[in-house]
């Protein structure tokens, strides 16, 4: 049975992975490295195993959550779907059937907020898991002037802490995130994260659960 393991140290992800951390530092994208692959990966099996999933499904998640960005060593358009396919190929190199390669593969296809749906218990997890990284050490340009940043970036500069969790018995899904809002308004948040939200929320309501955002301890949704 294919683990995450396995595919961490596999040749062909790591020489993808590497390419795809160079393209996003060329272009001046915050952060999209195995940092970010490991935490989604973390995040999401964390969500389905508290919502009472089965090992295998968390087994699929996990490795979904590692590889969702590594379209982006191929252009930063479109990622979602260059890197569902790249997947595909290399789950099936490995070994993993071709159906289980198959879920991965629609669930990479739909993370991004431009076309992404939650269809599948894996695709939604990884949704949720893949917005709620805000985080100040995400941001990699050089930012002499915190206010004379653009908007990602100052949002991402102002977030001190996120994470995500499963609460009020199972019925919720939480992301807290503690800002420093003399950097970034509540407001900048929502600006450029609405439609993240949105697809959290669905992805939530797919699951079974409501989506709340908590920031600086507040419910905002």
């Amino acid at each position: 049975m294919l683990d995450l393991a396995t595919i961490r140290r596999d040749s062909e992800v790591e020489a993808i992975m590497e390419m795809s951390e160079r393209q996003i530092e060329a272009l001046g994208f915050t952060e999209h490295s195995r940092r970010h692959a490991g935490i989604v990966s973390k995040w999401s099996g964390e969500i389905l195993r508290s919502l009472g999933k089965d090992d295998n499904r968390i087994r699929l998640v996990e490795i979904a959550g590692y590889l969702h960005d590594i379209g982006n060593c191929i252009n930063r358009k479109d990622h979602a779907q260059s890197g569902a396919i790249l997947s595909y190929k290399i789950l099936t190199r490995l070994g993993m059937s071709p159906l289980e390669a198959a879920e991965i593969m629609m669930a990479i296809g739909n993370h991004d907020e431009q076309y992404g749906q939650p269809v599948s218990d894996i695709s939604s997890a990884l949704i949720i898991a893949d917005k709620a990284d805000v985080h100040k050490s995400r941001v990699k340009n050089t930012v002499s002037d915190v206010f004379q940043a653009n908007i990602h970036d100052r949002v991402n500069l102002a977030a001190e802490k996120s994470f995500v969790r499963v609460e009020e018995g199972g019925s919720v899904i939480a992301l807290h995130i503690d800002i420093d809002t003399a950097i970034c308004s509540v407001m900048d948040y929502f600006e450029i994260y609405f439609g993240r939200m949105q697809l959290s929320r669905k992805a939530a309501e797919f699951l079974g659960c409501r989506f709340s955002l908590v920031i600086n301890g507040t419910v905002l949704l």
